[in-house]
C-alpha cells in the first residue's frame, strides 16, 4: 500500500506520552502510534455513522406502539431474567 510522509508539530507533554507508549512495548514507532489513533478515530467514526443510521430508521419506521414496562419486568422474572430454559 502506498504510503504517504506527514509532518505534526505535538506538545513536549504529548511527546513524552508517545514516548512512554513505545517505551511501554505498546508500539514501535512514532508512526505506528499514530496509524493507531487514527484506526481507532476511523472505527469510532463508522460506529457514530452506524448509530446515525439506526436512529433514522427508527424514526422512520412508524408511531411508537404503547411498552408495560410492569408487564416486561413481570414476564422478565417468569422467565428467569428473560433466559427460557
Amino acid at each position: 500500500m502506498p504510503t504517504t510522509q506527514k509532518t505534526i508539530t505535538v506538545t513536549e507533554q504529548q511527546d513524552e506520552w508517545i514516548k512512554a507508549q513505545i517505551a511501554a512495548g505498546d508500539f514501535m514507532d512514532d508512526s505506528e502510534y499514530f496509524r493507531d489513533l487514527i484506526r481507532l478515530d476511523q472505527a469510532r467514526h463508522s460506529e457514530a455513522e452506524y448509530i446515525r443510521g439506526e436512529l433514522v430508521r427508527g424514526e422512520q419506521s412508524g408511531a411508537p406502539e404503547p411498552f408495560d414496562f410492569e408487564e416486561f419486568k413481570q414476564t422478565m422474572a417468569k422467565t428467569d431474567a428473560g433466559i427460557n430454559r
